[in-house]
């Protein structure tokens, strides 16, 4: 009897693991948003890889870097309401890694709808990548797409922090065609809230190698983010001159309050000479100044050898103009 009972618990237990795993993928299947895996290169036909010669829309820059261009194809059926999307490539995408390079994927929403997200593949060291991918949206009528905007965030990777946004292309579909199939280019548009999500700083810097003298002007900041509940912030600028990482001397401007475009035009000096300037960095802060609580940070800036693209970009153009102050304006990071 005892092991009868056992044999009867045994096949009920397997029953029931065998219905929750066919009710889990139904759950999956049935979603209207998913990717269609796409080797034969089939739907959408064969893609131009060339720029067509009407296309006129103006390239956008942030911070001295152009966004670059994506490329994609829509087409809808019908009979099945479904939309089809191909994204196909990117060009002249800006590099966004110390090494000169990005890992870029495309991040895909039919808003206003912002829980149902689609992602393609990441690519590896490559600012013009190629996806050649498929995603579907099933179940729409023509009519709900009409009030539907796609939107597709070009993304660079990064395994250690936060993903570093690129541009973005928002398509109302009640402004496309969608009676027959189409492959488009659009260019990357810089992404609400992040070009301006900290803001931006100026700054000029000039090295006098025969002087072994730095100076660096914090000329102005703008669109900083707000801190404090009135909506605004109180800006300083703190900069750190660091020698092999660790920190050496510090120089701070004064504070601006209730401003979020502040001009400061305050310069410093700092001593380094010529054998230590490529293991120096200059590490700048934007600063809250909070009277009543600890100060609290904006965004940084980290200027030397071995920092971001632009950030080694003003680096090198300082030391090809020495003697010579050379201004650039950084978007701000958070690299906390």
């Amino acid at each position: 009897m005892y092991i009868y009972t056992l044999l009867v618990a045994f096949f009920v237990l397997t029953f029931l693991i065998f219905q929750q795993g066919s009710d889990g993928a139904a759950s999956v299947n049935s979603s209207p948003f998913h990717k269609i895996l796409d080797t034969n290169n089939q739907a959408g036909g064969a893609a131009s890889d060339d720029l067509p010669n009407n296309f006129d829309e103006p390239d956008y820059f942030v911070g001295g870097e152009k966004l670059g261009k994506l490329q994609f194809n829509l087409s809808y059926d019908f009979q099945e309401t479904t939309l089809t999307l191909r994204i196909i490539r990117a060009v002249d995408l800006p590099a966004k890694d110390f090494s000169g390079t990005s890992d870029p994927y495309v991040k895909i929403l039919l808003l206003p709808d912002k829980k149902s997200k689609l992602t393609t593949n990441i690519k590896r060291r490559n600012l013009n990548p190629r996806w050649n991918e498929i995603f579907a949206f099933e179940g729409f009528a023509y009519s709900k797409l009409m009030n539907r905007t796609l939107y597709m965030q070009v993304l660079d990777y990064d395994r250690f922090s936060r993903d570093d946004p690129i541009g973005e292309v928002c398509l109302p579909l009640s402004d496309i065609d969608l009676a027959q199939s189409q492959t488009m280019w659009r260019s990357l548009s810089p992404c609400k809230g992040h070009a301006g999500k900290l803001g931006e700083l100026l700054l000029s810097i000039c090295y006098q190698p025969s002087d072994g003298r730095i100076t660096i002007v914090i000329i102005k900041a703008r669109e900083l983010k707000a801190k404090d509940i009135n909506g605004l912030s109180d800006p300083y600028v703190k900069v750190w001159m660091c020698h092999e990482g660790k920190k050496v001397e510090k120089k701070k401007t004064t504070i601006k309050e209730k401003n979020l475009n502040p001009v400061f035009n305050e310069s410093f000096i700092f001593n380094v000479p010529y054998e230590n300037i490529r293991k120096t960095t200059l590490s700048i802060s934007v600063m809250d100044y909070d009277r009543l609580g600890r100060n609290e940070l904006i965004g940084q800036v980290i200027l030397g050898s071995k920092s971001g693209p632009m950030e080694v970009k003003h680096w090198n153009e300082m030391f090809a103009k020495s003697r010579q102050p050379v201004a650039q304006w950084h978007i701000l990071k958070d690299f906390s």
